[in-house]
């Protein structure tokens, strides 16, 4: 299949203006601004990671030039996530982190097995992101901050459909990626549990939205590979991605 419409796509985003985010922290209730903090300057660790694979992907032989491209600028998105949360986390009065553990143990999960099992990695943090984003969102009132992470999940869906348009139907890859994303699921959730019970979410209802976007994304993983190209959609940031078929 034709990875172009995504180049195209990713290319069309790179033209998006940068919002304003100096009044994240307006409306908030008492202590919500310090806690979401807290918890997007981690997201935005991760985020900002891997750029070492737009310079990887190059050396894997037999991919497409245009998937090789659109996976170029599928980081340089990701990288453009990592300076919206950094403009959120300062808006809202907090400081960015240099390291945490949650994310020493993807970049060492990253690194464990070449190119393809960082994407395998990849697409585990974009699904729980997912989940979590559409989380805190559901809590927040109008205003700045939820319309960044109105928008990030509106990208995260996309992006999951793009590697769903590159590993549909590969048994393998999927058997890969469900223990790594059930992993992962855990560690965001008891690691941001502070943040969850600040802003009245409880434990359960934040793993049941992560764990509904696991279901969906391996659903359509199990998929017969797509035959062609499915166009990007508007999708609501309340839907559970479903990748088209």
């Amino acid at each position: 299949m034709s990875f172009r419409a995504w180049r195209d796509h990713f290319e069309h985003n790179r033209l998006r203006p940068v919002p304003d985010l100096g009044g994240a922290a307006d409306g908030l209730p008492a202590g919500w601004a310090d806690a979401l903090a807290r918890t997007l300057a981690v997201f935005q660790l991760g985020e900002s990671k891997g750029g070492r694979l737009a310079v990887e992907i190059d050396a894997v032989p037999g991919l497409d030039a245009d998937y090789r491209a659109a996976v170029k600028l599928f980081i340089a998105e990701e990288a453009r996530h990592g300076d919206l949360l950094a403009r959120c986390v300062e808006g809202l009065g907090g400081r960015l982190v240099a390291s945490t553990w949650t994310e020493s143990l993807f970049l060492v999960a990253r690194r464990l097995v070449g190119v393809r099992f960082k994407l395998v990695v990849l697409l585990a943090a974009e699904t729980v992101g997912l989940g979590f984003y559409r989380t805190l969102a559901s809590r927040l009132p109008p205003g700045p901050l939820r319309a960044c992470l109105e928008e990030l999940c509106a990208d995260e869906v996309q992006h999951l459909r793009f590697h769903g348009d590159a590993f549909r139907g590969r048994r393998a890859f999927r058997l890969a990626w469900l223990p790594v994303v059930g992993a992962a699921a855990a560690v965001v959730v008891l690691d941001h549990r502070a943040t969850l019970r600040t802003l009245g979410i409880p434990l359960p209802e934040a793993a049941r939205r992560i764990g509904d976007e696991i279901r969906g994304v391996a659903r359509d993983l199990q998929a017969p590979a797509a035959s062609g190209y499915a166009p990007p959609v508007e999708t609501r940031p309340a839907d559970v991605v479903r990748l088209p078929r």
